[in-house]
């Protein structure tokens, strides 16, 4: 049995059973596709973005020693 990898813009992805199947569900606007292929390589955040502070919401109280 042949397993189908299908994806579609807006409903997602899907796997059909049946070369049928998916010839049907690509004259409705699915595609193939293969998950052992990278489709695009992801970035990396930038390296100074985790050397940022962050900021206090508010600023730390001082407590007065009682003398």
């Amino acid at each position: 049995m042949p397993i189908i990898y299908l994806q579609h813009p807006a409903h997602g992805f899907k796997i059909a059973n049946m070369e049928l199947e998916a010839e049907f569900d690509e004259q409705n606007g699915w595609e193939r596709y293969n998950p052992d292929t990278p489709s695009a390589p992801e970035v990396a955040a930038p390296a100074n973005a985790l050397d940022v502070k962050r900021r206090r919401s508010r600023p730390p109280v001082e407590v007065a020693a009682a003398e």
